[in-house]
C-alpha cells in the first residue's frame, strides 16, 4: 500500500503532495512540528503535543488561525488537528506508528495566509533493544544554544543544526549528542531530554535553561511525583554530568534511555542504574495504560 498523508483538508497520496515555493515553512523554517508515537491505534498524549503546537505557534506568530484549522487558537482548531492525525493514521492502516505533523507560516506575501498542515505516519520502528538492556554512548556537542534565543524551547522546523550534531555523533557510534547553552549550563539531546541521578535524587534541567518543553520529560516528571521520587529542576553543569550516578534521556519515540558512557567517561559502572530502571518501568506502564482504550 502506498503512503497517504494529510495535506491541508485531505487524505492524499504521498506521491501527489505539494507545497507552494513560497511557503514560509520552506523558504525561511518558518514552522514548527511534533513528532509523536501510536499504538494500538491511540496517539500517545495528543493533547500535550497540540497544546505545545498551538501554544509555540501563538508565542512565534506562526499562522494557525486561517479556515484551516480553524478562526481560533482554541478547542475547534485543537480538534481539526487530532481529526487529521487519526484520519492519517486510518488511512494508512496503522495501529503502532510514529507519526509527524508539520504546520508552516504558508505563503509569504498572499492577503489572507492559510497555514500548511501536513501529516505524515510509518511503521514503529523502535530502538534496538540493546540500547535498553546495557545502556547507550553519548557525546558532547560543540555547539551551543542560546535561552534568548527567539526559537529556544520551541520544536521549530530550523533543525538544521541539531541534525548536524546528531550525524557527527552518529560518526562517533554515539546515539546522541548532548547540548549546552553560551554560558555553559546543561541543556538537553538534539532530540531528547536530560535526567541525572545523583544519591537517589532526580534531576533535570530547568525551561530556563531553554530547553524543549519535552512531552517524555513532563510524563517522568508527573511519575516522580506519583511515585515519591525526589525531583529537581535546576541548572546544571557539566560537572553535575560527569559526576551522576545514573544519567537518562527521554523522548515520546525512544521514551526513556540509559546513558552509560558520555565520551570516554562511564556512568556510575557502566550499567543502567536502579533508578533509571525504576523509571523505565513505570513509563512503560504508564504508555501501556493510556494505550488500551482505542479511539471510537
Amino acid at each position: 500500500m502506498t503512503q497517504k498523508v494529510f495535506l491541508n483538508n485531505e487524505i492524499i497520496e504521498s506521491s501527489e503532495a505539494k507545497i507552494s515555493c513560497a511557503d514560509g515553512g520552506f523558504l525561511y523554517g518558518a514552522g514548527l512540528f511534533e513528532t509523536m508515537r501510536a499504538s494500538n491505534g491511540v496517539v500517545f498524549s495528543l493533547d500535550d503535543h497540540i497544546d505545545r503546537l498551538f501554544t509555540s505557534a501563538e508565542k512565534l506568530k506562526i499562522n494557525m488561525r486561517g479556515d484551516l484549522p480553524s478562526q481560533s487558537y482554541g478547542k475547534a482548531g485543537r480538534k481539526f488537528v487530532a481529526d487529521a492525525i487519526y484520519e492519517t493514521l486510518n488511512a494508512n492502516e496503522l495501529k503502532e506508528a510514529r507519526i509527524r505533523l508539520t504546520a508552516t507560516s504558508g505563503v509569504i506575501g498572499s492577503e489572507n495566509p492559510e497555514p500548511t498542515l501536513l501529516v505524515t505516519a510509518v511503521s514503529f520502528g523502535a530502538y534496538p533493544k540493546e540500547y535498553y538492556e546495557k545502556g547507550i554512548l553519548v557525546v558532547l556537542n560543540s555547539y551551543r544554544q542560546n535561552p534568548s534565543d527567539v526559537l529556544s524551547g520551541h520544536k521549530t522546523t530550523s533543525y538544521f543544526a541539531r541534525i548536524s550534531a546528531l550525524a557527527t555523533a552518529v560518526q562517533k557510534r554515539a546515539a546522541e549528542a548532548i547540548w549546552f547553552t553560551v554560558d555553559g549550563r546543561l541543556a538537553e539531546g538534539c532530540v531528547s531530554n536530560v535526567f541525572l541521578v545523583k544519591d537517589s535524587v532526580l534531576y533535570t534541567p530547568s525551561l530556563k535553561a531553554g530547553i524543549l518543553p519535552g512531552i517524555a520529560r513532563k510524563t517522568v516528571l508527573k511519575l516522580a511525583a506519583e511515585n515519591s521520587i525526589k525531583l529537581e529542576e535546576k541548572d546544571l553543569t557539566i560537572d553535575d554530568l560527569l559526576k551522576a550516578d545514573e544519567v537518562f534521556i527521554t523522548n515520546v519515540i525512544m521514551q526513556v534511555l540509559p546513558v552509560t558512557a558520555i565520551e570516554a567517561h562511564d556512568v556510575g559502572d557502566s550499567k543502567p542504574g536502579k533508578m533509571t530502571k525504576k523509571i523505565m518501568m513505570l513509563y512503560s506502564e504508564y504508555f501501556n495504560k493510556m494505550v488500551q482504550n482505542v479511539k471510537s
